[in-house]
Order: structure tokens, then C-alpha cells, then sequence
């Protein structure tokens, strides 16, 4: 009977320790986990910020071709003005 107590003291110690181990490893998955996200989460951001930025360009250079079309459409405009002034005289 006491051979069978302290087989069964011995197990309960190895579990023991056995647990202390996976919750370390746990804890040691878990923070390597919150950093896997971290690093997904700035992969993310830096894809948005490229594509803002893409846009933003694309934007600029519109805002860019619509100001020549106007600086156009005005020029059109004054010589317009001035054949017409001439063909008057």
C-alpha cells in the first residue's frame, strides 16, 4: 500500500510539473501570438498607407489635368474674344 502512495506522490509531482511547463509554454505561445498579430496589424497599416498614398497621387495629378483644362478652356476663350473683337472692327 505505501509503495502504491508513493507511486502515486511521484505522479502527481511529474503532473505537476508537467503543467508548470505547458502553462509556461502557453504564456510563451501567447505572447508570441500577440506579437505575430502586432506585425500583421503594421504589414496591414503600411499596405493602407501605400495605397492612401496611391490615391492620393492619382488625386493630385486629376486636380493637376483639370486646372491645365481650364487654363486651356480660358486661353480658348480669349482668343475667342479677340477674333471677335477683330472681325467687328
Amino acid at each position: 500500500m505505501t509503495t502504491r502512495a508513493v507511486k502515486a506522490e511521484n505522479h502527481v509531482v511529474k503532473l505537476k510539473q508537467e503543467i508548470s511547463l505547458l502553462q509556461a509554454q502557453v504564456s510563451n505561445f501567447q505572447r508570441e501570438n500577440e506579437a505575430l498579430r502586432l506585425t500583421v496589424v503594421k504589414q496591414n497599416l503600411r499596405v493602407v498607407v501605400n495605397s492612401a498614398q496611391a490615391s492620393i497621387k492619382q488625386l493630385v495629378s486629376g486636380a493637376e489635368t483639370l486646372n491645365l483644362v481650364a487654363e486651356i478652356l480660358q486661353s480658348i476663350d480669349r482668343i475667342s474674344e479677340i477674333k471677335d473683337e477683330e472681325e467687328d472692327s
